[in-house]
């Protein structure tokens, strides 16, 4: 199988998980923002997961940002917009994807980096 299938699975995954427990969360409390903190940061063990998470998410931006413009990828902003509305879970697979289409494409004169 190749990456560029992987990656597209793994988007899938990356969005279904992380609602298939955020969406009952919502119906259930609304979007309470402050509950929702409170929550994710409950105990030390949640709030090791949640600042793991903080923490990939901004790494995950900048190497978004810089690898996206090394290799001319069109759409950049899309893994961003994926990372701030779903997380982590579904903007690197969704990079990685992009990417593998990109890498794809035949050089041109204009993109000689690659």
């Amino acid at each position: 199988m190749k990456p560029k299938t992987i990656y597209l699975m793994l988007c899938f995954a990356g969005a279904l998980l992380p609602y298939w427990q955020f969406i009952p969360w919502v119906v259930h409390n609304g979007l309470n923002l402050p509950l929702f903190v409170r929550e994710l940061f409950v105990n030390r063990i949640s709030a090791f997961f949640g600042m793991d998470v903080l923490v990939s998410a901004v790494v995950l931006v900048v190497f978004l940002r810089v690898e996206s413009a090394r290799l001319n990828i069109r759409r950049r902003w899309l893994p961003v917009l994926a990372v701030l509305t779903v997380g982590v879970s579904l903007g690197l697979p969704m990079f990685l994807y992009m990417r593998e289409l990109r890498m794809e494409q035949p050089k041109t004169l204009g993109n000689s980096a690659m």
